[in-house]
């Protein structure tokens, strides 16, 4: 290569040669974990720090936020990959999960409470789950309380006779026979697939929740994700539970700090499920009363904390420490 003479300058590239310059879009991540906050305070942070080590795949958070007052949410979104959507006032779950979906192009979403913590690497666990069930769009990993309980986060759909008897004698009986036959409590925690998965930790096929139009926006609190596993399955999807995927979910803030307007979300939410499985005028006399014993339900349960924290776990973490073994 010889050099340009003295007083010849050297000739740059010619523009109209040039490629085109790179405008590559940017990475769609694997997974999009939906938070809906109300006012989480610090729990929010332990969420996001438990959830770094949770998974090596990549992420991105959007806070779905009901109208939070103590500032949680925006400083979290200070975060890398963490971002904010307002849904305008306390839309209620369902509905602020979908806001929180909307637009995703990650072929995962993670639904979850932000009282929950991740163990290490229990993501990856439940989306490599994910990936070896091919007609699945829902799992739900073990559930722990902060006490060292085993949370029944897996259940049968609700049916009369099961239904009917947890209702009435879970609160105070908890390992009723009725109980541990909905709630499953007398299999061993293993994986497989279940009537329908606690929304406070979810993880789904966005394509299957996409098909079923996500939540029902109709059901304000409770329910909501008893009917997205009943409809993905009408849909010929299943719910799986993988307990080899452990979080910690510390639960029952909603309902502490509004017990009233939580407990009658909770049964008329019931009511609206059940109403609707058993719809027609076929059923008309069974909803009347369905409608009678959740109203008699309610007014108990203004009376008892016990009522409004529903019936307790009967199994500690050792039930899953030995299934996992």
């Amino acid at each position: 290569m010889t050099a340009p003479s003295s007083g010849e300058e050297a000739a740059g590239p010619d523009p109209s040669r040039l490629p085109p310059p790179d405008r590559a879009q940017p990475t769609v991540p694997d997974l999009r974990v939906v938070v809906v906050t109300y006012s989480p305070g610090a729990e929010l942070d332990q969420f996001l720090d438990s959830l770094t080590e949770a998974t090596h795949r990549p992420y991105e958070v959007v806070l779905a936020d009901n109208g939070s007052t103590d500032g949680a949410p925006e400083r979290a979104a200070e975060r890398d990959r963490v971002r904010l959507v307002r849904t305008g006032g306390n839309v209620g779950y369902g509905s602020a999960a979908n806001a929180g979906a909307a637009g995703s192009r990650a072929p995962w979403l993670l639904v979850a409470n932000p009282d929950i913590l991740f163990r290490p690497g229990s993501l990856d666990v439940l989306t490599a789950a994910a990936e070896s069930w091919p007609r699945a769009a829902a799992w739900g990993p073990a559930i722990l309380t902060p006490e060292g309980s085993l949370y029944p986060s897996a259940r049968a759909l609700p049916s009369l006779g099961p239904g009917i008897g947890h209702a009435l004698a879970g609160w105070w009986w908890p390992s009723n026979p009725w109980t541990a036959t909905y709630r499953r409590e007398r299999e061993d925690p293993a994986e497989g697939e279940a009537g329908w998965l606690s929304g406070s930790c979810l993880l789904l096929r966005r394509s299957a929740f996409e098909q079923v139009a996500g939540f029902d926006p109709s059901y304000f609190m409770y329910f909501e994700d008893v009917d997205l596993c009943d409809r993905l399955g009408q849909a010929g999807w299943q719910s799986v539970y993988v307990p080899r995927s452990v979080v910690v979910h510390s639960g029952g803030h909603a309902t502490k700090r509004s017990p009233r307007p939580m407990l009658r979300a909770h049964h008329s939410s019931a009511y609206r499920y059940l109403s609707r499985r058993y719809s027609g005028p076929r059923y008309a006399p069974l909803r009347v009363v369905l409608a009678a014993g959740l109203f008699a339900r309610y007014l108990l349960s203004l009376a008892s904390r016990r009522t409004a924290e529903g019936a307790a776990p009967t199994r500690s973490a050792d039930a899953l420490h030995r299934a996992n073994r």
